[in-house]
Formats: C-alpha cells, sequence, structure tokens
C-alpha cells in the first residue's frame, strides 16, 4: 500500500469520528523548547531523544535524551525564537511563566507547536534546565515562580 492510499484510509477512519479533521503536514526537524519566566525567553534547549521521536520513555528516563543548552543554532535565528516566543506567549494571555516547544527544519525555519502553561519541574524537565544556565538555580526558579503566582 503507498502512503497515499494510507492517508486516504486513515482520513475516512477519523472522519467516522467526527466531521472535522485537522490535518497538518509532517515537519522534520530538530526539536527545541523554549521557557518563559516573568515574560522573558529564557535559553534555548534542544532535545536529542534516544529515538527516533520525544516520545514518553524519551521524556521522563533518565539518559534517554541529551538535552542541548545553550544550542547550536545561529544568534540572529535564535534571538528571532525567543522574541517570537515572547509575543506568542504574551498573545495567547500567559503569565507568569510557561514553555513554548518548536521545530527548526533544515532550512532553519522555526514552526510553534505548542505552549505548555504548566511545564514540569522534574530533574529530566526543561524549564528548570533553561533557567540553569541562566543562573537560576532551581530553589531561585521556585521563588520566582511563587512571586510570580502571587501577583
Amino acid at each position: 500500500m503507498n502512503d497515499n492510499n494510507e492517508l486516504i484510509d486513515a482520513i475516512k477512519l477519523a472522519g467516522e469520528y467526527d466531521e472535522t479533521l485537522l490535518i497538518e503536514k509532517y515537519i522534520i526537524g530538530r526539536e527545541i523548547t523554549v521557557g518563559i519566566l516573568d515574560h522573558k525567553a529564557l535559553p534555548i534547549v534542544e532535545i536529542i531523544p534516544d529515538h527516533q521521536l520525544y516520545d514518553y520513555e524519551c521524556k521522563y528516563s533518565p539518559g534517554m535524551s541529551q538535552y542541548l543548552c545553550p544550542t547550536d543554532i545561529e544568534s540572529s535565528k535564535e534571538k528571532q525564537i525567543k522574541e517570537d516566543s515572547e509575543k506568542i506567549f504574551k498573545l495567547l494571555g500567559c503569565n507568569g511563566y510557561g514553555r513554548l516547544d518548536f521545530l527548526l527544519d533544515k532550512n532553519g525555519r522555526h514552526f510553534f507547536l505548542e505552549l505548555n502553561t504548566l511545564p514540569g519541574m522534574t530533574s529530566t524537565s526543561l524549564l528548570p534546565i533553561a533557567a540553569d544556565k541562566s543562573g537560576k538555580s532551581f530553589t531561585d526558579l521556585i521563588g520566582i515562580i511563587i512571586r510570580l503566582s502571587l501577583q
């Protein structure tokens, strides 16, 4: 079976459950994330999973992903991604802190995937990694989040 037939079959199957469908082009690229703290972008973190996809196991099992911070992204592109992250955070009416995920394709274009308004705070979580690289300890980060939440 070719890819088009599989796609058509998948669309038909999905259509049996709802008349409204969202179909997106698959983007191959580097997965990056931008933490936001008090409306300011933290250093970008690149995620390099042990598997082809950044799945549950890679997210929550220590050693199943590498996290690069700083990343190997051209400075002008990094600046643009951070500016866009701050704009999206504000546009969506968010406050305090959050994390935005992007894909960076082979042509250097970045694609916004999602905004996480309550990012994880575990040993493998990305916001604490970015905060650490910006000079904020985990304790500092928690204190800032508490202060922002009480405002």
